[in-house]
């Protein structure tokens, strides 16, 4: 998913004020390029450290099992605590905004298609939870079929982004000149420094690239995990790191009048970018749709990752009800229940469509922020680790090397700035409508787990249940 797939909305929209991204147009294209590149590169950079984690620690619990491994026990139970409520935090929230941003974006090509359809809110919440539901019936009942369903997502995506990227270069009637693309400045977001603007605009990339840790919260349902998962996480990033910029090239080339995507009232800029390049509503609606059914299904296997998060969080005595929570359905051999209440919290934050649009956007913002401060600690420790102690790391398949040292480093810097942006509010003059609230949510979040731990998890908590790790 691209940046311009991600809502985009006015004052005067009956969409909202500032819905879910800062949308093109906020930073200048220039900078776009060095964000995809930053971005890019970074997520690569701790996709490698993460990849080298799990291939000597192979376990659903991720981030913070690994922290377990890593440290003291009187240090590590805190903290891997901590962690660990972070992790499946951040993972619900990621959760939730693949099938927001299916059913919104129908919302939005019923706009398009229909010029007597009155929009409500209320509507994509609806559409939210349909899609929900289907997510969460196919995890259950449908779970034998999760592989087949990863194996179509994959096709789909490449065959569906071939598909796109021919037709709006060839249909385009008119194409930017490469000053346009490459040179030209444009800083829409009341930021008077291009520099902060550069900084802020990190969220849609690091969001688009974000959750590669995926693969590792099912490493307990697989054969070969230590050598797998490492290719699965960093064949994610070079994929989709690879298409999506040429997406956005071939967007910006295409795209025609920028104003003209930025006031839609679709609420997308891509499906007036679609629109405008086809000048044909089915045929917009057409291109519109394959990014709606990537976003579907996208739902399905984010629904998967987050309750097994949930259920390993359980199964560690970390989380209320943990007994309960961490049954495992012995016909079909998955935590139903941990998928049916990750399903329920899911359908609560389509909620927050209703009433507010900026709480969804400090949504997204605390899956970005939560999921990259859970990458941020284990790396950091693996990093201690090599430079005080090297002979205590015993490497699995997935090892850098001599190059670790350096991964790590630059892992660990991008992580560090991003986090620090991810909380600004993405436009100036910052007023209650706009204001990035992810810092409250996540601050709400790390009460809610410190009272959790202070009247009951520190007596029940005796660290991750953790797997007998072969050779």
């Amino acid at each position: 998913m691209e940046p311009e797939m991600l809502p985009k909305a006015k004052a005067e929209d009956k969409f909202g004020e500032d819905e879910a991204d800062q949308g093109i147009g906020q930073i200048d294209h220039v900078k776009h390029y060095g964000i995809r590149s930053v971005s890019f590169i970074g997520s690569l950079a701790t996709a490698a450290s993460l990849a080298e984690l799990v291939s000597m620690f192979p376990t659903a619990g991720g981030q913070y099992h690994f922290i377990s491994k890593m440290v003291p026990l009187r240090i590590g139970r805190g903290l891997s605590w901590a962690v660990g409520w972070i992790t499946t935090f951040g993972w619900i929230a990621v959760a939730a905004s693949a099938p927001f941003l299916s059913g919104t974006m129908i919302q939005g090509l019923l706009v398009l298609n229909y010029d007597d359809y009155v929009f409500q809110r209320w509507h994509g919440t609806l559409i939210f939870w349909a899609i929900l539901i289907i997510s969460a019936m196919i995890n259950i009942q449908g779970s034998r079929l999760l592989p087949l369903v990863e194996n179509i997502s994959l096709g789909f995506h490449v065959v569906a982004f071939i598909i796109v990227l021919v037709v709006i270069c060839v249909v385009s009637p008119t194409k930017h000149i490469p000053e346009f693309v490459f040179v030209d400045t444009i800083n829409n977001s009341g930021w008077g420094s291009n520099g902060i603007a550069w900084c802020v605009g990190m969220l849609c990339s690091c969001y688009v690239l974000v959750g590669y840790d995926g693969a590792i919260h099912l490493c307990e349902e697989m054969k070969s995990p230590r050598a797998d998962i490492p290719i699965a996480m960093i064949g994610t990033i070079l994929i989709n790191g690879t298409m999506g910029f040429g997406f956005l090239v071939a967007i910006l080339f295409c795209m025609g009048d920028l104003n003209t995507a930025l006031d839609t009232t679709t609420g997308y800029p891509i499906i007036e970018i679609f629109y405008n390049i086809t000048r044909n509503t089915r045929s917009a609606t057409a291109l519109c749709s394959t990014i709606v059914i990537m976003a579907g299904l996208a739902s399905i296997s984010l629904l998967t990752s987050a309750s097994r998060m949930v259920w390993v969080l359980a199964r560690d005595k970390a989380f209320p009800a943990s007994s309960w929570l961490s049954k495992v359905d012995e016909t079909r051999q998955i935590p139903t229940i941990a998928v049916t209440l990750t399903s329920i919290l899911l359908g609560l934050l389509g909620l927050i469509n209703i009433g507010s649009t900026s709480a969804f956007n400090a949504i997204v913002s605390l899956a970005v922020f939560g999921l990259e401060i859970s990458y941020l600690i284990p790396i950091c420790l693996l990093l201690y680790q090599r430079v005080m102690s090297p002979e205590s790391i015993s490497p699995g398949p997935w090892s850098m090397g001599r190059y670790g040292i350096g991964v790590n480093v630059l892992s660990i810097g991008f992580l560090v700035f991003t986090c620090i942006f991810l909380l600004f509010p993405p436009y100036e003059p910052v007023t209650a409508a706009n204001m990035n609230y992810a810092s409250l949510v996540f601050g709400a979040v790390c009460i809610l787990s410190g009272v959790y731990w202070l009247c009951k998890g520190r007596r029940m908590y005796e660290g991750p249940v953790l797997p007998e790790f072969e050779d």
